[in-house]
């Protein structure tokens, strides 16, 4: 079965440079931005709210996208959007909420609805990121539920960019050099 489906008569808007693993299930309003990837066993998942995937950003393997339905008690519901040069790690969750540019989320780590994390950020593996929360710019957070832990050094905000290009990297090989193989 194909691995992006439409829902409701809305079809996922990808960028032709993008990579999307034939394991990962992009349905309804997705839209992903150039030279992003989506690795192996993501569910990306627009139905009841859309979700933006910005340029040069990466979604690990085994990762969970989702929104919050539009209600009378909040009428916009909570999208996800996830801006440029994101590397999020494997396993993560994130639930209708908002990342900004060059941010690392850690394996294993939840994001809940409305949370809002500023550009230059790192989430800590396992983290838990209650709703309603913002993580200010500048700063490593860890726990559960997280709380911040020290400011990034200028070496972890240099990597945030190197992260990202990294991954534009590995996803133009997957692009050229993956090949399957018959059993």
């Amino acid at each position: 079965m194909n691995p992006i489906r439409s829902y409701k008569g809305i079809a996922p808007s990808i960028h032709d440079s993008v990579y999307i693993d034939e394991s990962a299930v992009i349905v309804g309003d997705v839209r992903i931005e150039e030279n992003a990837s989506i690795w192996p066993l993501v569910a990306a998942r627009g139905d009841v709210n859309h979700i933006q995937i910005g340029a040069r950003t990466n979604i690990q393997d085994g990762t969970v996208l989702h929104v919050t339905h539009k209600s009378n008690e909040n009428p916009g519901g909570y999208p996800l959007l996830i801006g440029d040069d994101v590397t999020i790690g494997h396993k993560v969750m994130l639930h209708g909420c908002t990342i900004k540019d060059r941010v690392l989320v850690g394996m294993g780590a939840i994001v809940l609805d409305n949370v809002i994390i500023e550009s230059d950020v790192m989430v800590g593996a396992g983290s838990l990121i209650p709703p309603g929360k913002t993580l200010e710019s500048g700063y490593l957070y860890m726990g559960s539920p997280v709380k911040r832990a020290r400011p990034l050094t200028d070496k972890e905000k240099q990597f945030l960019l190197k992260s990202a290009a990294n991954y534009v990297a590995t996803k133009n090989e997957y692009i050229n050099d993956v090949k399957p193989v018959k059993s």
